[in-house]
Formats: C-alpha cells, sequence, structure tokens
C-alpha cells in the first residue's frame, strides 16, 4: 500500500509539473480515437442492419406452403417482438377487358414491420403508406399497371370479388430480394382475402410470418424456430438478401473495422513515442531515490503503479470525450442517412479501456521497467543510461498483446493478418532506411554548410531517436495513407457498379429464332445493341457418379440444401465477361473441348462441396447432361448483368432446350419501351429492377456516408496522434535549439536548421508510408474487399508529399517553444 502512496504522490506531482501531459495527451488521443470510431462504428453498423432488414419487411421472416403454427409460431409470440403476417398466390386478374396472370399478396395489419411502402395515390404525390390497403381497395404495381392499362379508380377483378384500385405501389420493402418475380403485383388487406373464394383446397398459397424486435429476440427467435422448421418452410434474415446489396454491407463492416484497427496502430505509435519521453524525464529523479536506498522492487512498484493510474484516468478521459463526440456525430448522420440511429452500447467503452491499458503496458512498460537500473551515479553523470535486458521480454510480450488486439479488432482473420504482416515488414523498412539515412549523412555533412549541416547532424547524432521517430512517424502515415487508398477504392468501385447506365431491365424467354429480331427492335428504340446468353434450366440429380438430392447437403446447412433442391440456370459461353475472374483452374476460352466443361463460380461450390476435376450431372428437360468442373470463376455481383452459377463449355449444350436472357438499361423517358416490347413479342417476359436499383443505391448511398464520416474522424484523430508522437521527441531539440539561441543563434537560423530536420525525417518516412501503404491496400483490397486493384501512383505521391508536410508542419508546431520563449527559461525547464 505505501508504494501506491508514492505512485500516486508522484503522479500528482508530474501532473502538477506537467512532466506527463505529452504521455497523457497521447493516451487521451489514442483512446479518443479508437473509443469514438468504435462508438460510431457501432452504431452506423446496427442502423445499417436496421436498415437492410426494410428489404425483408422485418428483421426476420419464416416463409412455408402451408399455414405457420407449431413450435415457430409459438416463437413470434415473445412479447418483445412485433409480428404480422401475409400470404401470397398466383391468379388471374382482370382490369376491364385485359386479363392477365398476376401475383396478389395479403397484408397483415403492421406490415411491414420494417420499411414502408412507397405509393402513389389519387392526390398524384408519392407518399410512404402510413398502413396495408383498406378492405374493398388495393393497389398495384407501377408495372404491373402499364401492363393492364390500370388507371387509379379502376374496379380490379380477382376471384369472386371487385376491388377499386386506390394506389400504385413505387416502392415495396422486399423488391430486392426477389426481382425475377415477373407478373403484375396486387396488394389487397389479409382480411379480404376469403372473400376472392381463392382459398381453396390445393390452392398453392405462400404463407409468410414475419417478426421484428430487439436484437436479443430476434435471435432467440431464430435460435428456437431454425431447428424446428419443417418441409417447406424457410427462415429468412436480411444473410438471404440480394449479392449486390449483401456485398455492399460487409464491405462496409470491413472498412469500419479496417478504421478501428488504423485507430489502434496509431495508439500504439502515440504512446510509444509518449512512454519514452516519460522515462528519460524520470532518471535523475529515480537515481536520486536509488542513493536514498530504494529498493529495485519498490522502483517498480511506484513506476508501474504511476503507469497504470496515468492509464486509467486517461482513458476515462478519452471514453467520456468520444462519448461526448459521437453523440454529436450521431445527430448529424441521423440526418444524413434519414434513419434512426440505435444509441451506443458499452462495448466501445470496454474496447477503449483496454486498448489503452493494453497499449501503455505495452509501450509504456519496457522504458519504465528500465529506470531500477538507473546507476546512483547517474545523479553526477547524466550520460549514464540504464540498460535493462527484460525489458525487451516486455516488449515481445506486448507485441505480442498489440497483434491479439489487432487480431480481436479486425474481425476478420485475412484482415488481422495482412495488418500485422504489413506493420511488421513496414517497421523493418523504415528502421532499415532510417540507419542508412544516419550513415550517408554522417558522410556528407561534412561538406554542407551553415543551418542545413546543423539540421542534418542532428538526424546523425541522435541515431536511436532518429530511428525510433522515423519508425514512429512512418508507420501511423502509413495506417492513415491504407485507409484513404481504401476508402478511395471502395467508394469508386460503388459509384461504378451503380452508375446511371446500370441495367434496369432483363429480357427473359426470347426463343432462338427471336434473337435478331429482339435485337434489331432494341437496336430501334436507341438503347444500346444488347448481349443475349442462351438459359438452359436443369436439376442437379448426380455427383462424381452418385445420385444427389438436398437432403445430401443437409450437413452443408439450409441454403446448400435449397441450391440444390432447385433448378439452375446453365449457360454457355466462349469468353470470359469483365464481370467474371477465373480464381483456379483453366477456362476454356475459344478453344473446342471434346468433352463437357463446365466453370462454377467459387461461392456456390464451396457451399455445395465441388472441387476442380468433379464431375456433375443435371437433368434438362428429362435428357442428362454430365461434365467436369474445369474452372472455379468469383462473379461481381453488384454489375447488375446477367450471370450463371454454372457455364457450360461451346457445344456441350447444342440439342438441350434454350431460351436467351439479356439486360438492357432503359432512359426513363421511353415509358413504352416495356409494353412495345411485349406487344411485339407476347412470348417475352420483361422485368422491371428500376424500384431494386433504387433500393441497393440508397444502401450504397448510405454505408458511403458512414464509410466517409468515419473516414474523416479517423483521419482527423489520426493527425492528432500523430502530432502527440512527434512531440513526444522534442527535449532533445528544444535543449540544444537553448544553447544556440544563448550563443547567439538567429531564430532564421534555427527554423532551417529544424525544418532541414523534419523536412528529412518526414520525406523517408512519407515515401516509405507511400509505398507500404499502396502494397498492402492492394493485398487488403483484393484478400479482404474482393474488389480489383490498380496502384495510383500518383496517389501516394500525393500521400508522401502530404506525409512529408504534416511531419515538417508538427515538428516545427512542436518545437515553436524555441523561437518563442526565452533560452534561459527554455534550458531551465528541461535541466530541472
Amino acid at each position: 500500500m505505501r508504494q501506491i502512496g508514492l505512485a500516486w504522490r508522484q503522479l500528482r506531482r508530474d501532473l502538477a509539473a506537467g512532466d506527463v501531459r505529452i504521455l497523457i495527451a497521447a493516451l487521451v488521443l489514442a483512446v479518443l480515437a479508437v473509443t469514438a470510431v468504435g462508438f460510431v462504428t457501432d452504431r452506423a453498423e446496427r442502423a445499417l442492419a436496421i436498415e437492410a432488414n426494410r428489404l425483408l419487411g422485418g428483421d426476420a421472416v419464416v416463409r412455408a406452403d402451408t399455414p405457420i403454427t407449431g413450435v415457430v409460431r409459438e416463437a413470434a409470440d415473445d412479447p418483445q417482438l412485433q409480428r404480422t403476417q401475409t400470404q401470397e398466390l398466383q391468379t388471374m386478374i382482370r382490369v376491364g377487358e385485359r386479363l392477365q396472370l398476376g401475383d396478389l399478396r395479403g397484408l397483415g395489419e403492421g406490415f411491414p414491420l420494417r420499411g414502408s411502402f412507397r405509393i402513389a395515390d389519387a392526390s398524384g404525390v408519392e407518399r410512404d403508406a402510413g398502413a396495408v390497403p383498406a378492405k374493398g381497395t388495393v393497389w398495384m404495381s407501377r408495372a404491373g399497371a402499364d401492363t393492364l392499362g390500370a388507371r387509379l379508380g379502376d374496379d380490379i377483378a380477382i376471384g369472386d370479388t371487385r376491388f377499386k384500385l386506390a394506389a400504385l405501389v413505387m416502392q415495396e420493402p422486399d423488391a430486392a430480394l426477389d426481382y425475377f418475380n415477373v407478373a403484375p403485383k396486387v396488394f389487397l388487406n389479409l382480411g379480404d382475402v376469403p372473400s376472392t373464394g381463392l382459398v381453396q383446397e390445393g390452392s398453392r398459397i405462400r404463407y409468410r410470418l414475419v417478426v421484428a424486435g430487439p436484437a436479443a429476440a430476434v435471435e432467440r427467435f431464430v435460435a428456437r424456430a431454425r431447428p424446428a422448421l419443417g418441409r417447406g418452410q424457410r427462415l429468412e434474415t436480411i444473410a438471404d438478401a440480394r449479392p449486390e446489396i449483401r456485398s455492399a454491407l460487409d464491405r462496409a463492416g470491413r472498412f469500419l473495422g479496417l478504421a478501428a484497427l488504423v485507430s489502434v496502430v496509431l495508439a500504439a505509435v502515440a504512446v510509444a513515442m509518449a512512454a519514452r519521453r516519460h522515462s528519460e524525464r524520470h532518471l535523475s529523479g529515480t537515481a536520486v531515490m536509488r542513493c536514498l536506498g530504494a529498493s529495485q522492487r519498490t522502483l517498480v512498484a511506484i513506476q508501474v503503479g504511476e503507469l497504470v493510474m496515468l492509464g486509467l484516468i486517461a482513458s476515462t478521459v478519452g471514453v467520456l470525450l468520444a462519448f461526448g463526440l459521437q453523440w454529436l456525430i450521431g445527430g448529424w448522420l441521423e440526418q444524413a442517412l434519414k434513419l434512426s440511429i440505435p444509441p451506443a452500447g458499452l462495448l466501445p467503452a470496454l474496447q477503449g479501456y483496454g486498448v489503452g491499458l493494453i497499449v501503455l503496458l505495452a509501450f509504456g512498460a519496457p522504458p519504465v521497467l528500465a529506470l531500477r537500473r538507473v546507476p546512483a551515479l547517474r545523479v553526477l553523470r547524466r550520460d549514464l543510461d540504464p540498460t535493462e535486458p527484460s525489458a525487451w521480454l516486455v516488449t515481445v510480450a506486448g507485441f505480442a498483446g498489440l497483434a491479439a488486439l489487432l487480431w480481436w479488432k479486425a474481425g476478420s482473420a485475412a484482415l488481422g493478418l495482412s495488418m500485422l504482416l504489413g506493420i511488421a515488414a513496414t517497421l523493418v523498412v523504415l528502421a532499415l532506411l532510417a540507419w542508412l539515412l544516419i550513415l550517408v549523412v554522417r558522410r556528407v555533412r561534412s561538406r554542407l554548410r551553415g543551418s542545413l549541416r546543423y539540421g542534418l547532424a542532428n538526424v546523425s547524432r541522435r541515431a536511436g531517436a532518429s530511428i525510433a521517430q522515423v519508425s514512429a512517424l512512418g508507420l501511423g502515415l502509413m495506417a492513415l495513407l491504407l485507409l484513404t487508398f481504401v476508402r478511395t477504392d471502395l467508394l469508386d468501385r460503388w459509384q461504378l457498379s451503380l452508375s446511371a447506365d446500370a441495367p434496369n431491365r432483363f429480357i427473359i424467354n426470347v426463343q432462338d429464332d427471336q434473337v435478331a429480331d429482339v435485337r434489331a427492335f432494341i437496336a430501334r428504340q436507341g438503347i444500346a445493341e444488347p448481349v443475349l446468353y442462351p438459359m438452359i434450366r436443369g436439376r442437379l440429380v448426380s455427383h462424381n457418379g452418385k445420385a444427389v438430392t438436398g437432403a445430401d447437403y443437409e450437413a452443408q446447412g439450409e441454403r446448400a440444401q435449397r441450391l440444390a433442391e432447385r433448378e439452375f440456370n446453365l449457360s454457355v459461353s466462349d469468353q470470359l465477361r469483365e464481370d467474371n475472374r477465373i480464381t483456379s483452374g483453366t477456362f476454356w476460352g475459344k478453344r473446342r473441348p471434346a468433352n463437357p466443361e463446365v466453370s462454377v463460380e467459387e461461392d456456390f461450390a464451396e457451399r455445395l462441396g465441388w472441387k476442380i476435376g468433379d464431375r456433375i450431372a443435371f437433368d434438362i428437360a428429362g435428357q442428362p447432361f454430365e461434365a467436369k468442373i474445369t474452372s472455379l470463376r468469383s462473379v461481381d455481383w453488384e454489375s447488375f448483368r446477367p450471370n450463371f452459377f454454372v457455364v457450360a463449355s461451346p457445344g456441350s449444350l447444342d440439342g438441350f432446350p434454350a431460351s436467351h436472357i439479356t439486360a438492357v438499361s432503359v432512359p426513363p423517358a421511353r415509358t413504352r419501351f416495356t409494353a412495345d416490347l411485349v406487344e411485339r413479342f407476347p412470348n417475352l417476359s420483361v422485368i422491371d429492377i428500376d424500384a431494386v436499383l433504387k433500393q441497393v443505391r440508397s444502401t450504397a448511398d448510405q454505408v458511403s456516408t458512414v464509410v466517409e464520416v468515419v473516414f474523416v474522424f479517423s483521419l482527423a484523430a489520426g493527425l492528432l496522434v500523430l502530432m502527440a508522437a512527434v512531440s513526444a521527441s522534442q527535449d532533445e531539440r528544444l535543449l540544444e535549439g537553448g544553447v544556440m539561441r544563448a550563443i547567439g543563434g538567429s531564430r532564421r537560423q534555427l527554423r532551417l536548421a529544424q525544418a532541414s530536420e523534419f523536412a528529412a525525417i518526414g520525406l523517408l518516412s512519407g515515401l516509405t508510408a507511400a509505398i507500404a501503404a499502396s502494397v498492402l491496400a492492394g493485398v487488403i483490397a483484393t484478400r479482404v474487399f474482393d474488389l480489383p486493384w490498380k496502384t495510383d501512383w500518383r496517389l501516394a505521391a500525393a500521400g508522401a508529399a502530404i506525409g512529408v508536410l504534416a511531419a515538417l508542419l508538427a515538428g516545427m508546431f512542436a518545437t515553436r517553444r524555441v523561437l518563442d520563449a526565452p533560452p534561459s527559461v527554455t534550458l531551465r525547464e528541461l535541466q530541472d
């Protein structure tokens, strides 16, 4: 207890004297950066999850082909959950003399529980629907109304009943999950479904149970309902969303994880530099205590005790500041995203404390432990420095702790490993280059004159400090540039995939003898000539000669089982499109293989356990088709162009019944395109995905905003942390500057000398950081974000220049006291 009391007294004295202001400022900034990014990330991720669930109409959905009862229905009775249901079936819809098969959807009260229908009623104004259709009325999809020629107020005949068309649906909550539903959609009150007379024995009705509520309650529902699912029942969450939406959400989550990693790295840089300065300022005081008989154990208890107290105080301040800052940012983000942002959880605060204490002990303990070996003679001879062999063990343990922290914060093995290897390689290269710079300066400084010679001499004279500062500054700049590069590529990718000319109409069921005529018709509309892809439907029947059914894939999960049970869309191609890339195996190209071969989408193959060399067989309209898997592909599902899980080699599917599919971008002004095309080719089905694109663009815009906010905040916090790191090593410069001013050095000479020193350090750090960040960004972009990567050397050069400027400005700002304060004041403060 006596040592704790002495540690507290020493901390109070250091706080009063200002000796620990750099360390506490660095630690507060580090915890602030990590915690605030954590708070914003946590709130943004939960907000995006809630927004994404609007695409389902709830947080979880059970679909079935029979009424949902039993354990699944009971699981939805949780008092913390909201619940509703819908019924869907296909039936004939009549408007006047026009009759067409349509999709009828009965909506229960409260549907959707997340999101809303966007409708246009008789007033002509688009608005969010506040409730389901009133009894006796229906809503109809805009595309369906165009197809049937329906107008608001018309009578819509469905089964035995007529309804008034009260509104057109401009956007529905779950359109992005199932846009290959081409029939006109009619929405009515669930209570009106029995009056149509369509619910009879043998009717093919699809039932849906929708629930929403707190995350814990939804998880309980999923955990209880999933094992109880019967045949024909399926449980869906946002993980079953369209690949385009899942990809945007997944990549945003990974970027937020990367931002958190960068904050941890910056925290380590700042605290390591500040702790070194802190220990140097305690050398003389510790030597005096040794003279007075203090034991090594007492010294360790006092110094480590002070460090832990300092860490708790600084972490508390950092967490409180972060909470206030994220509260302000959350309010702005709520307006920018136009959705409610959930309150912050406690986990980011706990992570802030953990990061602060781990980083402080990992990088602050080694120099503090070295204080116990301070010789008593240090009172008289200041050139004697302590050596502490065990401190290296603590450093290794500290880096191991930091590695574990990075791995934990990454949330991805690939991201964590890439960051760890990138940091290690960057540190080695930075230290080596700094050492080479010192050797070069020592050789050429005799040829230099004036302030430039003095500034560069400072670099070589303080070899250890210069290597440490170049390494720390370069690592911090590398982390910030890495975040910049990945953020730029990520946003560019979203903008490219969701460009204004993205396809918004899918045309299917084009027969072989119609291909040329359909191309010509589209060309006459002033639309770019499309590429039509053959599409052959088949059902999987065997794998490596063994007959398979959906039950054989039960171990791989529900999704694999569904994929194996459904009909596949196969295609044929002799060339690889831009949005497809071979990841393993060999694509046949223009070669016409003697035996049938297929290329399979890699994630699809992994889910079903298929490998290169396997043989798979399909039943196509009663005819067998077997082929060997010779390549795996990655597919860019965000391109909104027709893509296939399985593509066969040229000629291998000749003779099998096939139709064709294509996608085109129809300008908004071409309102009659669909009607004219279907009138000319009645057998075609045209799928309007404008509503889908609008939802996907909205989701991408929201996650882009989150990415931008977190990026800007991480950048600002990182620059503050770098400022603290640079400031932590300025005592020697201040001392030498004070001496120079005392012997007649001018302010201009001192300023030029400082500028040359910081420019040399900044140039080396900035160039190395830019190169390292470019290489690491390429690895992370391709391995973690699944993005194509092309090094932008102009961006790297700009990053290096900014790094040099940042180091120069930070260094000049940190040493401004040497010019502003009288030499006697500076020397007295540093010698006390």
